[in-house]
């Protein structure tokens, strides 16, 4: 007798049809993602395939990466002009919460997720939170912005008490989809896995940085039940 798996690969499991990635590394030449026009352009070639609908591109702003809103609205432009595919381009930006953040905060130097009410993509290091990170976010909300802290699942210092604490301060999550096959490592997917299940994820992406992890990540397999929860964030926010 046949075994019917449910896994099957993220390329046809149709998890990406209609998908609005809101954190990637797509803009070329900005950051440790695509450095090249054209991978970003083949990049985005798959993704129509797959069904993408829209792509937020995040390039990283931080003290080693101190991009600014108009060097990074120039270069999005210019790309934006060069495609010609079928998939809607944004720019935002994941902005590491340091002292440079602090001072574009206060600046109003910033990159919200564009057509998303004002939210706010930041980040932490994977090992440590920043000093006094309830005062940071206590002032993004300040400035009248929604804070969404990206890849939650991957901060190790983080456990499931942090993400409850987090979300009643009205700060939402942000799951890159490649921790749920393992990208990360098995912690990394364990935690995405539960809070997934947990219904604590308000928005997807899938934080591509290069063709070759755009390629594995298709090719992987992923839980048939994990696809239909997590179409039903995508669904439940653009609704």
């Amino acid at each position: 007798m046949w075994l019917i798996s449910n896994k099957v690969s993220v390329r046809d499991c149709g998890l990406l049809e209609g998908f609005r990635d809101c954190h990637c590394h797509l803009l070329p030449g900005v950051d440790d993602g695509v450095q090249e026009t054209k991978e970003s352009f083949d990049i985005l070639k798959l993704w129509e395939l797959a069904g993408v609908k829209e792509v937020w591109l995040t390039p990283h702003v931080m003290e080693d990466i101190p991009n600014t809103p108009t060097e990074l609205t120039l270069r999005f432009e210019a790309f934006k002009s060069a495609y010609n595919g079928s998939i809607r381009l944004h720019l935002a930006s994941e902005n590491m919460m340091d002292r440079l953040f602090m001072n574009r905060l206060e600046n109003g130097e910033l990159l919200p997720l564009e057509n998303t009410g004002n939210c706010l993509l930041v980040e932490t290091s994977y090992y440590n939170p920043p000093m006094d990170m309830k005062r940071i976010i206590d002032k993004i909300k300040e400035k009248g912005l929604t804070p969404v802290l990206a890849h939650p699942e991957r901060y190790q210092y983080m456990d499931m008490a942090d993400y409850h604490r987090w979300k009643q301060k009205d700060v939402l999550l942000q799951l890159n989809v490649p921790s749920l096959i393992g990208a990360y490592g098995p912690m990394v997917q364990k935690k995405a896995k539960l809070l997934l299940e947990e219904g604590m994820y308000d928005y997807c992406g899938t934080d591509t940085h290069s063709l070759n992890s755009a390629e594995l990540f298709l090719d992987c397999l992923i839980n048939k039940k994990t696809v239909e929860r997590v179409r039903r964030i995508n669904e439940t926010l653009y609704r």
